[in-house]
């Protein structure tokens, strides 16, 4: 398929699979951008990346941040960069609050330009890409690949300007561990991708999780998954003898058109190829064979009552006070385990608001040659109430603004072990 043929195929998608299509009808504008790639075209300036950049413009309108489009390997053409570092805009100045590369600068350094462009104008500029409504909220991770100069004050108020270098953008490295601090247990996930993984994790420490008093969970950073990887844990954080989370309030409908069944089909049976936890095979299987049955149906919501059983918690002895930190950067399956957490009494939530990725929900994805194009396939019933979460995300029992003192010292984790020996 040529350029002009696989945007054709995208907003096929975009306006018949989505699980938007309905709710958005009208917002995306595909003739604009299909102008542009036939112009580009007759330019000869149109390459893997460019097209690239074109089709993620277009898809900006959507205001969906479950909708991706990027291209596949070679890396030497991936279309998504990063640089290395990450920021957090307070009013008009980016924090950097984390370094992973040679990149120039220091944790703690403060950005107040780019290519001589103040922070304020940048935030306006790049308003549809930033998608949120609250700085605090803001993820300038595409931003910052764009330009090519920062210009940098450092904690003794010198100021210079650095060259922004860029790499391909990595895989974020999972990491599921549970340690001992003083006057508590710290049990981090920064994703819930491998439920065999965290499977093991809770079964290795069952003993722990059933002695402790106090426990805190740190999802800030959480990277999504299948929620079915997080469920091995649920009976230690209720008190309740008996909890049913199949409540109607988190209802969905999926649209089932063919194409959507068929990538849907052969990413479950796939997680469930590479899992060895009984729960998460089951799960698969009955949503699969729901799937097929509903085939071409469009949107209807799926008949998963064999699942029933999987939604009610049995709860075990667990600690008495649980703590859970969020933060903007926990999504998708994060979302779900902030908002499951959050149904125990036992559950205090502190931090910031999550994401708020999971009003269009069960994502889908289509390959062609050179791209892929992730969009989701199930939409919320909570949306039909008023009640989505995007630009919003689970809210904290307790809000604590983030600020540059949390660049001195972890004031969240702080927080909370004051909370937990009051």
């Amino acid at each position: 398929m040529n350029y002009q043929q696989i945007f054709a195929d995208i907003v096929s998608i975009i306006q018949y699979d989505y699980a938007g299509s309905y709710d958005k009808q009208g917002w995306d504008d595909p003739d604009t951008y299909k102008d542009e790639i036939i112009t580009l075209s007759k330019k000869g300036t149109l390459n893997p990346r460019v097209f690239a950049e074109v089709v993620q413009d277009y898809l900006l309108d959507l205001k969906d941040p479950h909708v991706a489009f990027r291209i596949r390997e070679p890396q030497s053409l991936a279309s998504s960069e990063e640089t290395g570092f990450k920021v957090r805009r307070v009013h008009d100045k980016l924090y950097i609050t984390e370094v992973s590369k040679d990149s120039g600068v220091d944790r703690g350094q403060v950005i107040t330009s780019l290519d001589g462009i103040s922070i304020l104008d940048l935030a306006e500029k790049h308003r549809r890409q930033l998608m949120e409504n609250t700085a605090e909220r803001e993820k300038w991770n595409k931003i910052l690949p764009l330009y090519s100069k920062a210009q940098v004050t450092d904690s003794f108020g010198r100021t210079d300007w650095i060259s922004i270098k860029t790499y391909s953008a990595s895989t974020p490295e999972s990491e599921y561990s549970l340690k001992k601090l003083d006057g508590a247990w710290l049990l981090k996930m920064t994703d819930f991708m491998d439920p065999d993984k965290i499977a093991n994790l809770v079964q290795e420490n069952k003993e722990h999780l059933q002695a402790m008093d106090k426990l805190i969970i740190d999802v800030r950073i959480n990277n999504g998954g299948v929620d079915s990887a997080y469920f091995p844990l649920l009976p230690y954080l209720f008190k309740e003898p008996i909890v049913d989370l199949s409540e109607e309030e988190g209802r969905s409908l999926t649209n089932c058109t063919s194409r959507n069944v068929r990538l849907r089909e052969s990413m479950l049976r796939n997680i469930a190829d590479k899992s060895e936890d009984e729960t998460t095979k089951f799960m698969v299987n009955i949503i699969v064979t729901e799937l097929i049955k509903q085939k071409g149906e469009g949107f209807v919501e799926l008949d998963l009552s064999e699942l029933d059983s999987s939604f009610t918690i049995e709860s075990k002895p667990g600690p008495d006070q649980i703590i859970v930190l969020s933060d903007v950067y926990c999504g998708s399956s994060g979302d779900s385990f902030v908002e499951t957490c959050k149904k125990s009494a036992k559950v205090t939530v502190i931090g910031r608001a999550t994401a708020g990725l999971n009003d269009y929900t069960n994502v889908a994805i289509q390959s062609w040659d050179k791209f892929e194009l992730i969009y989701p396939t199930s939409r919320s019933a909570q949306l039909d109430r008023g009640k989505g979460m995007v630009s919003k995300g689970i809210e904290p029992d307790v809000y604590i603004p983030w600020s540059p003192a949390h660049l001195e010292e972890d004031a969240d984790l702080e927080a909370a072990l004051r909370m937990l020996t009051d």
